[in-house]
């Protein structure tokens, strides 16, 4: 067997004729000169086709089978011919050759299907932890395409310079007869002088160059939430570049990131706080001022209070986003020893650890 047509397809010897059709399709694609660049893309191209045509005819493949060769049908050992597609065997029906040629005969463009919307636009903010906590209103400059003004999105000088396409009659699409290998192939693509619009302008926009759309910067106020956290995206629509002439605009995606704060510590919708406090206020207990994020609080200091003890105050945290109520402040309390003492304060700490000696003193277990 000179070539192996069903290696060349990728297939096997049971494979239908539906089957043979769809590899031929693949690798049609694949290869095809006006699209593949690779120097042996024609060759290959050459023996897709080949292996096709003689797989995809009855007689040809019961001969190649049977034989290993087609010569006594195409004149030579394993012999090609391009007379042999759209008239011989190979029922070619229930091909899309749309599908395949509008790439080969068009570079690839496929006639568009309306105008194209408006593309999406991100915008990166910076908010505090306030702004996160409370919501704020801010505003911010967004450059982007606008519809102009002075042709209202037209693209045209006047309202007059818009007519019906004379090349097409406004259908926006044309069709060309194109001979191959296949023989004669119609295809349908967008229209060279209205480019797939329908309409023509007879004259063009000054300020848009016939485009319809102008580079603008536009101010616009944003709402952010209350509770919103890093990550948090809102979405403004319609407030993004302008589409294309009868198109809609796209959206806005404001994407919020949250400043470290001095003070606080975000953990979720709860703050996390350290605060001081002296040897003295840890035992004999007492009431401290604490900053919370909207000011200052009392909390109250048990005798007794360890160093690293956290004390939760409810509803002091940030409000929950998607839901009711507030998250919590949690205040650790960090006891201070002084780095320096006077005598007097070095002669009572003696006689207070005297004291608690005789009394037991601290049990490490």
């Amino acid at each position: 067997m000179e070539k192996d047509y069903y290696k060349i397809l990728g297939i096997d010897k049971d494979a239908s004729k539906e089957d043979i059709k769809k590899a031929y399709k693949k690798l049609a694609k694949k290869f095809h000169p006006d699209i593949n660049k690779e120097p042996d893309a024609a060759d290959k191209f050459k023996e897709v086709n080949e292996a096709a045509s003689v797989l995809g005819d009855s007689q040809k493949k019961e001969q190649y089978d049977r034989f290993g060769t087609t010569a006594d049908k195409f004149g030579g050992a394993g012999g090609f011919d391009a007379r042999d597609f759209g008239s011989g065997g190979f029922d070619f029906s229930g091909f899309d050759f749309g599908d395949i040629f509008d790439q080969f005969f068009s570079g690839g463009r496929r006639r568009r299907r309306g105008p194209m919307p408006g593309a999406d636009l991100r915008y990166d903010m910076e908010i505090t932890l306030e702004d996160a906590a409370f919501g704020a209103t801010k505003n911010i400059n967004i450059p982007r395409l606008e519809h102009c003004r002075k042709c209202k999105g037209t693209g045209a000088k006047s309202s007059s310079d818009v007519v019906t396409c004379p090349e097409c009659n406004g259908s926006g699409y044309m069709r060309r007869t194109t001979r191959t290998p296949f023989g004669m192939i119609q295809q349908t693509g967008a229209c060279s002088k209205c480019h797939g619009d329908g309409k023509y302008i007879k004259e063009t926009c000054a300020e848009c160059d016939g485009t319809g759309l102008v580079k603008a910067t536009r101010k616009i106020e944003v709402e952010i939430p209350e509770g919103a956290d890093n990550g948090t995206k809102l979405r403004i629509t319609s407030e993004g570049e302008a589409g294309e002439k009868g198109a809609p605009s796209g959206d806005l995606y404001i994407v919020l990131h949250i400043k470290e704060h001095e003070v606080f510590e975000r953990e979720e919708d709860d703050i996390n706080v350290e605060v001081p406090i002296s040897f003295a206020q840890a035992a004999l207990g007492t009431e401290i001022e604490v900053p919370t994020l909207d000011g200052k609080a009392k909390l109250n200091i048990p005798a007794g209070t360890q160093t690293s003890t956290i004390f939760r105050m409810k509803g002091k945290g940030i409000p929950h986003l998607q839901g009711y109520g507030n998250g919590s402040e949690n205040v650790k309390v960090i006891v201070k020893v002084p780095e320096k003492l006077s005598k007097k304060q070095k002669q009572l700490l003696k006689e207070f650890d005297k004291d608690n000696k005789k009394k037991g003193g601290f049990k490490l277990f």
